[in-house]
């Protein structure tokens, strides 16, 4: 009878102590081993901004800066020209797919050895005028698109070596298609004399611009277009014709555009540019 008793009361013990230890054990947390979660950063997708930027009223926020060179200006055809054009392109959705899209225009102008009707050569370097295009541009539902708005534009000072001191308005218009690799169409405006000197040229003009480029997977692009202007007093155009090659690249999270590519005028107004020039351009993408 002792040893029974004996073994019950070690059995009880034993089972206190296991009770304890268990609970013991309960109430100690385990700590897991922590895991940095890192943000998901959006896909930029350079064909696509490439091919974006082929289209002068994309859904997308554009600013490029454009340089050009010019040569053969000038009575004797000895002058150069070195323009700086800030050209960004501001779209507004306006609900069901539509948009309106801006595009102001400053234009600054470097001249060296331009020689003048009198004979006498100058330099110089100005600001020819602020331009305003803008398009609204309906949903079409297609690979065809079109857009048309007011265009305006301001005289180029009061020296008249970088242009028309008048004042011009009229309506600009796009019509464009989307076929694969290919982005091509027609972009022109019409604009009027309304008011101002009309001693360096008028702003009754007629302006289009046929383009035409190719995408490459590779966010590569290759256009060809002709900015023809037929100034209806002078009755005279003026036709560069433009060749080049653009890439897209991501710096940083930032799509950029560089441009470059020959140009071959056509046709010249007197004294404007003739022969063969150069642009470059580098375009900043704000991707949405």
């Amino acid at each position: 009878m002792k040893i029974s008793i004996k073994v019950m009361a070690f059995l009880l013990l034993g089972s206190s102590i296991s009770s304890l230890v268990l609970a013991d054990e309960a109430v100690v947390p385990r700590v897991l081993p922590s895991v940095a979660i890192e943000p998901i950063k959006p896909t930029i997708n350079a064909e696509d901004i490439a091919k974006k930027l082929a289209n002068p009223i994309a859904n997308m926020i554009s600013v490029p800066l454009q340089y050009q060179f010019s040569r053969g200006i000038g009575k004797n055809q000895g002058g150069s020209e070195q323009t700086l054009l800030f050209q960004p392109v501001i779209p507004f959705n306006l609900g069901g797919g539509d948009t309106f899209v801006v595009r102001p225009i400053v234009t600054g102008v470097r001249e060296t050895s331009i020689q003048g009707p009198n004979g006498q050569s100058a330099s110089g370097y100005g600001i020819a005028g602020v331009t305003v295009e803008s398009f609204y541009a309906p949903n079409t539902n297609s690979s065809w698109i079109w857009g048309i708005g007011p265009y305006a534009q301001s005289p180029s000072g009061n020296s008249g070596h970088y242009g028309s001191q008048q004042t011009g308005a009229g309506v600009t218009a796009v019509a464009l298609n989307r076929d694969g690799p290919w982005t091509y169409g027609l972009l022109g405006f019409q604009s009027w004399s309304v008011g101002g000197n009309p001693t360096f040229g008028t702003q009754n003009n007629l302006f289009g611009e046929p383009f035409i480029a190719y995408t490459t997977k590779s966010a590569f692009t290759f256009v060809s277009n002709m900015q023809a202007q037929y100034n209806y007093d002078s009755r005279r155009t003026s036709n560069p014709l433009y060749v080049g090659v653009s890439k897209v690249e991501v710096i940083d999270g930032v799509p950029i555009s560089l441009a470059a590519g020959p140009i071959y005028y056509l046709s010249n107004t007197p004294g404007g540019p003739s022969g063969w020039g150069g642009r470059a351009t580098v375009t900043l993408v704000i991707a949405k």
